[in-house]
Formats: C-alpha cells, structure tokens, sequence
C-alpha cells in the first residue's frame, strides 16, 4: 500500500466502540499512519495548541501534533465538533488541515452547517459493518493515499 506512512491522522471520536472498529478496520487495511485520538474537543485545542511549562514552571511552546487529516465526530462531550470545525477553519495555523466530519448524523442541517462552517468532507457512519467498512475504505483511499495535501509547516 503506498500510505503516506508518516503522516498522522487525528481522530475525534467519544465512543471507544466506534473508534476500535474504526482501529481494526484500517489496520487491515494496511494504514500505517500514527493515528492520535481524541474524544472530546477540549482535548483537540489542548492537542493542537500544546504549550508545556519546563520545571523552572516557564512556559514554551511544545512541538504540537501537525496532523495531515483530521476525522471529526459532531457529537462530542464539552467542547462539539461542530465548534471545533469553525475554530479550526478560522484559524491561519489549522485552515489548511483537512477535515472530514465522520458521524451518525445524516441530517441535511448538519450537512449544510458543516460545509459552511469549513469542512472537506462529510461522511455518515454506517451501522452496517460491510458499508462501514467500504465507507473507511473510500476515506482511506482518498485522504491517506490519493490526496495531495497542502505543505504544512
């Protein structure tokens, strides 16, 4: 397979079920990428925005996760996806990152809004485990494999 294999993906999904399938069905795939969770949007601004103190108690900035793609769940705890997806498309440092929001919804509202709001794709989660898998399958195929990103710094 000819996965961009350094490249990581971030995923932003609460339900542990959903992202261990999500897990299995890629490595079958032969998806090498390092793949980041998260499962709140609280954790993706603290991922993405990293800043660490030293023991002196000093702030610097961390070298933060610079993912190639991110896979967003809507329905997140706290902080939602929906949120995330504007912060980040609003943002000079992440605008340029790929976000492809992955979840239950198939509402027309939440398609629209999302679009609107910044998104590069906009898949629903299939309850069916053959189209779940044919679903991660086409992600797999264009974003890790056939997609020529940006070059982000």
């Amino acid at each position: 397979m000819t996965t961009k294999l350094h490249e990581p993906l971030l995923v932003v999904e609460d339900s542990n079920e959903d992202f261990r399938m999500l897990q299995r069905l890629m490595r079958r795939m032969a998806v090498q990428n390092p793949i980041h969770r998260c499962t709140n949007g609280d954790e993706v601004l603290e991922l993405l925005y990293q800043k660490g103190s030293d023991a002196s108690g000093l702030c610097h900035p961390k070298a933060a996760l610079r993912p190639s793609v991110i896979l967003l769940d809507l329905n997140l705890p706290g902080i939602d996806g929906r949120d995330i997806l504007e912060r980040l498309k609003q943002d000079r440092s992440f605008c340029e990152i790929p976000i492809v929001v992955f979840t239950t919804s198939s509402n027309p509202k939440d398609v629209e809004l999302c679009y609107q709001k910044g998104a590069n794709g906009y898949l629903v989660k299939p309850m069916d485990a053959q189209e779940l898998k044919k679903t991660i399958q086409a992600f797999v195929d264009y974003w890790l494999e056939a997609n020529t990103p940006p070059v982000l710094d």
